[in-house]
């Protein structure tokens, strides 16, 4: 369960200087205006009292996350499809001013569950940085903790389980979710909950990312019970990510026109 560290590289992003060195380099690439427009920084700004430059520049720096790899498929959720048009926009403007240096990359998108809605306030996304606490349910979340959160998930006053997430978002998103978890389409799960009500289809759900879950969580124990190995596996993760993406910074820098030391 998980990622393979033998297969894919997993590091902190901090821990290879690149990608800081990226994202100042892609600003120069990159507009007021296109920054200004992203709908994350809107939601995220009105909220705050203190808005930082790095809340408004933190798009520039996902874009070098993606173009410091020649990375050409970027699988995410469907809130994240401005900000991949944005790296494309970037990539594109770049190569045309400095030449040919980064491959453009492609967002590919699920069509079930591409945006889960947080459980109590499902006009919104789940994020754990924002919404209602109770409507967000965590992979380490103890296993009754996600029981209570779908089964108080807010819903609307009807009984009949139908996706309709015009007018009825949140029993819609709990259909997404257990489409998800479980494989089946939408309406599979509309046909076999017909007439049966909001609270057996609310333990159901909850049931599901339950035993979703729980390989996930015991494979999580075992990997944070040796920190010394995480340790190591993050500096021998970030090691190699230094290594894959200095050819594509050292030409970044040599077609800007940067005098190297």
């Amino acid at each position: 369960t998980g990622i393979d560290p033998e297969r894919s590289i997993v590091f902190c992003q901090s821990h290879v200087r690149a990608h800081a060195e990226a994202a100042w380099l892609l600003s120069s690439a990159t507009s007021f205006g296109e920054l200004r427009r992203m709908t994350q920084f809107k939601d995220k700004s009105s909220e705050q009292e203190f808005v930082s430059a790095g809340l408004f520049t933190y798009p520039v720096l996902m874009a070098g996350d993606i173009l410091l790899y020649q990375t050409d498929i970027v699988p995410v959720g469907d809130d994240q499809r401005q900000h991949v048009e944005l790296t494309r926009n970037i990539a594109e403007r770049f190569n045309g001013r400095y030449g040919e240096t980064f491959t453009v990359p492609k967002g590919v998108f699920p069509e079930e569950g591409a945006r889960i809605k947080n459980l109590q306030e499902p006009e919104r996304l789940m994020s754990t940085s924002a919404g209602n606490p109770q409507g967000v349910v965590r992979i380490i979340d103890e296993p009754d903790q996600i029981r209570k959160k779908f089964k108080t998930a807010m819903t609307d006053s009807e009984r009949e389980v139908r996706h309709d997430p015009d007018s009825k978002p949140g029993i819609s998103n709990l259909i997404e979710i257990m489409s998800v978890v479980a494989g089946d389409s939408p309406a599979a799960i509309e046909a076999r909950y017909d007439g049966s009500g909001y609270g057996p289809f609310k333990e159901d759900v909850g049931e599901a990312v339950v035993t979703l879950f729980t390989p996930i969580q015991e494979r999580y124990r075992d990997l944070r019970a040796d920190e010394d190995g995480l340790r190591h596996l993050l500096a021998a993760g970030a090691e190699k990510a230094r290594d894959a993406s200095a050819a594509t910074l050292e030409t970044m820098y040599e077609r800007m026109g940067f005098v190297r030391p």
